[in-house]
């Protein structure tokens, strides 16, 4: 990365690709975090860090600005780890190869971690620096933040001053995210019963996939297909021409992503490939035409397999996967009556599995609205009762509701302003960002929440602008530098 020592946010790149080689899954960010005390430590800079490995590194203001307030950063270090069928890397080693390509940085067939990476890499270029112009900082790193926000929840508010918080997680430039909606995780547990075949019969992997996937909050709107509910539908529209049992189902691997891939383990008759395959074509035809500029590389795939078992859902828990494929919520519930075009309330099925037992469907609901996103869950009690099924609701995290006084937001439009000629535009998100428990755990803290341009993320498409990080690095150091006029 020397081709960027011009650009202001040079050491901004430095770190991220530092920080690149060093795994950090959700719930796998000791590595990182020991690395972020030994960088703070090196630089001679207050550091504290908890039994979960939430950071939280401070720097004494520069001269003359000793006296005005104190300002948080706030990033997690934590990165959704999704990777191509076809790619081989392991997270727990393997660092996160970067491809520069027409100004952006992409990986190479995984997420790039720009989620929420560049972050973690702004607050090191301010904390690495000697020659910039700011008050008395305290960067806050959390942890598993892609898994429920669980380091935010955990953080211990006695070791936090401030009363200004910038967080660095946003993925639009220009846009000033100010409300966000708050969530809760679900799981239920269909209960099923096997029994076992005995005629003739041949094993294929049935498989939609070629989706776009993505972020289960902020592209929940842009009619992307979910795999677990065309599975489900393609499950449904078979069973009226063919014969078939099932072995198991599987699909996703977070409950905040949409799946790009889902597929079935089934038996059919010997005799019944062709009958089969012609299906499979059919489906791929009406999915490409139904989900045209969306998702037009959707594909239902059958594959043979080998299959050493010869148990299948019985007729009752076969019957029973297929209703709550088709009806279990997802997607979109309600919109914003007050913000044109925002998502209020939503639910993503993410990830299916089988087990002796059960068949679980793990799913991300979200509202800006708490009382919608208590009826959502409502309605997934109702399926559980009507099916016998187990209910879980687990890692809630609320709503952070606008500020209609707020400073750093007023800073940071007339910082915007200066430099770009044009106000920044004020936004909400349909998707759960850390200020949402920072607004609960400190009742006047003042908050605004920045970034660059960061495409698909939470897929192995993600990928960053470069001009873009450069000019809110920028804004960054711009808001700093005039953070006096919060007084």
């Amino acid at each position: 990365m020397n081709h960027f020592e011009n650009l202001e946010s040079s050491k901004v790149f430095h770190f991220f690709e530092e920080i690149s080689k060093i795994p950090r899954c959700s719930g796998s960010e000791k590595e990182v975090s020991d690395y972020m005390v030994k960088f703070a430590k090196d630089r001679n800079l207050e550091v504290w860090q908890d039994e979960i490995y939430n950071i939280i590194i401070k720097k004494t203001a520069t001269p003359g600005y000793e006296n005005f307030p104190s300002i948080a950063l706030q990033g997690h270090l934590d990165m959704v780890c999704e990777k191509n069928v076809n790619t081989i890397h392991d997270f727990s080693k393997d660092p996160i190869k970067l491809i520069i390509r027409y100004g952006m940085i992409y990986a190479d067939g995984t997420t790039l971690g720009a989620d929420n990476g560049i972050a973690v890499a702004m607050a090191m270029a301010v904390l690495d620096s000697n020659d910039l112009s700011h008050p008395c900082l305290e960067v806050i790193l959390t942890v598993q933040e892609e898994t429920g926000l669980t380091g935010a929840k955990m953080l211990d508010p006695e070791k936090v001053n401030s009363r200004t918080l910038i967080n660095i997680d946003s993925e639009e430039e220009g846009k000033l995210l100010t409300s966000c909606a708050g969530g809760i995780r679900s799981k239920l547990d269909l209960p099923v019963e096997w029994t076992s075949l005995e005629t003739e019969y041949d094993t294929y992997k049935l498989t939609v996939g070629g989706l776009s996937g993505g972020h289960s909050g902020a592209q929940i709107n842009l009619g992307r297909g979910n795999a677990i509910k065309i599975l489900g539908r393609v499950l449904r529209e078979f069973s009226k021409d063919l014969k078939f049992e099932i072995f198991s189902v599987t699909a996703g691997s977070k409950d905040n992503v949409i799946p790009r891939e889902a597929s079935a383990d089934i038996a059919i008759n010997t005799d019944c490939f062709d009958k089969l395959n012609s299906l499979s074509q059919k489906w791929t035809e009406i999915l490409r035409k139904e989900f045209v500029l969306k998702d037009e590389d959707v594909v239902v795939s059958v594959e043979k397999m080998g299959n050493d078992s010869n148990s299948v859902l019985n007729m009752k828990s076969k019957r029973d996967l297929i209703f709550m494929l088709n009806h279990h919520p997802n997607g979109i519930n309600t919109m914003s009556a007050h913000i044109p075009g925002l998502v209020e309330s939503s639910l993503n099925i993410g990830v299916l599995e089988t087990s002796k037992r059960n068949i679980s469907f793990h799913s991300a609901l979200r509202s800006s609205i708490r009382t919608l996103k208590y009826e959502i869950s409502e309605k997934l009690q109702l399926i559980a009762d009507y099916t016998c099924s187990k209910l879980t609701l687990s890692n809630e995290y609320p709503e952070w509701s606008f500020n209609p006084d707020s400073k750093i937001r007023d800073l940071f439009v007339s910082c915007h302003s200066d430099l770009f000629g044009k106000e920044p535009e004020i936004i909400a998100i349909h998707a759960g960002v850390e200020c949402g428990i920072f607004s609960e755990k400190f009742e006047d803290m003042d908050m605004i929440s920045f970034g660059p341009d960061t495409f698909d993320p939470h897929s192995p498409d993600e990928h960053i602008s470069i001009h873009s990080v450069d000019n809110c690095y920028k804004l960054l150091l711009d808001v700093l530098k005039s953070s006096g006029k919060l007084n």
